[in-house]
């Protein structure tokens, strides 16, 4: 993003009147919040949506040029976005575990020991959107809305998360397999030659290799052996890990979507993404339900499948969760959402 427009001039008053107020209702969430999307020269102004930040956050973070124009036309581009990348995580104390640029888009697996991502992403996109501007005489939008920052679970999560970035040349086929390490604009580039500003930990994540130097050519050909077989993608669980809002498990995502519910109200997440990080709340409210009444996920299956104590708890849900009736339907094992909903709204009006 841009704070600024190409000729220098500062953002309007009702600009920054808008940012205090967004900001003043961040804090209010408790959950950091930018206040504009950017200004570019164009005088348009977007809400920034919510982001999920806490100190010691994993993600895969992903962008995309606007209308998937290419980001980097040369390698002149390209290396000035790395020397910003590099910069941004110096500033903000980033560790980054990997990352890829591809011609229209880009990849990024880092941690945030500090709840950072907000500031620092602001500072990379706005940097590098105005040297860029400048550089090839332009003013406008440059990426393709927001930036998208997967949750990653943990070490073990992040370690498939460095493979699957690495892999993306091979998968977009600009190189072949076996040259895998030889693609330019890849920390595996790097990783294979030595200690560097990449951190080892994304690569050895999970402790699948040691601490010797040799383990870097050991990782180099591994990722040679699997790239060209994509149903070992599929089996090592590395496809699909550009999708969602947190990759993980079933729990932890739970745990998450419960603890920072106030996404729910206004998400930066697709309308899909909306859906699950829902539905992971719902999940983790359901199970301390059920245990708090003494009940187990085996009684939501027994007979008959309509039980009073199955319709107070869709009430409580619905009414204290928001949970919807479709998704209570299903879970309850009640049968058609119609149904429940014409059951609750007959035992409301007789209290």
């Amino acid at each position: 993003a841009c704070p600024f427009s190409d000729d220098g001039q500062l953002p309007s008053l009702e600009f920054m009147l808008l940012a205090h107020q967004f900001a003043t209702r961040a804090r209010r969430l408790s959950i950091s919040r930018c206040a504009a999307e950017h200004y570019c020269g164009q005088g348009s102004i977007m809400a920034r949506k919510l982001r999920i930040q806490y100190a010691g956050a994993l993600y895969h973070v992903i962008n995309r040029g606007n209308y998937r124009r290419d980001l980097f036309m040369n390698a002149a581009e390209a290396q000035a976005f790395l020397e910003a990348f590099k910069e941004a995580a110096v500033r903000m104390g980033w560790k980054v575990h990997a990352y890829v640029l591809m011609r229209n888009h880009y990849h990024f697996a880092l941690g945030t020991p500090e709840p950072n991502l907000v500031a620092g992403m602001h500072w990379l996109q706005s940097t590098w959107c105005t040297r860029f501007n400048r550089f090839r005489k332009e003013n406008g939008h440059l990426f393709q809305g927001r930036y998208r920052s997967l949750l990653v679970e943990n070490s073990e999560v992040l370690g498939k998360v460095v493979d699957y970035i690495h892999l993306n040349p091979v998968r977009a086929k600009i190189v072949l397999p076996e040259q895998v390490s030889a693609f330019r604009w890849s920390s595996l580039a790097g990783i294979s030659r030595g200690p560097g500003w990449v951190c080892d930990e994304g690569w050895r994540a999970g402790g699948r290799y040691g601490s010797q130097e040799s383990a870097r050519h050991l990782y180099v050909d591994y990722l040679k052996m699997i790239a060209s077989n994509e149903a070992e993608w599929e089996r090592l669980g590395l496809s699909g890990l550009a999708k969602g809002w947190a990759i993980g498990s079933s729990g932890w995502k739970r745990a998450i979507a419960k603890e920072h519910a106030q996404m729910a109200l206004n998400p930066g997440l697709s309308r899909e993404e909306v859906a699950e990080f829902k539905a992971a709340k719902w999940e983790a409210e359901l199970a301390q339900a059920l245990q708090m009444i003494g009940k187990t996920e085996l009684d939501l299956s027994t007979r008959p499948y309509l039980q009073p104590w199955k319709l107070d708890l869709a009430d409580r849900m619905q009414r204290e969760g928001g949970a919807s009736v479709a998704w209570l339907a299903n879970r309850l094992q009640v049968g058609k959402p119609n149904s429940l909903r014409s059951y609750l709204s007959r035992a409301r009006s007789l209290r």
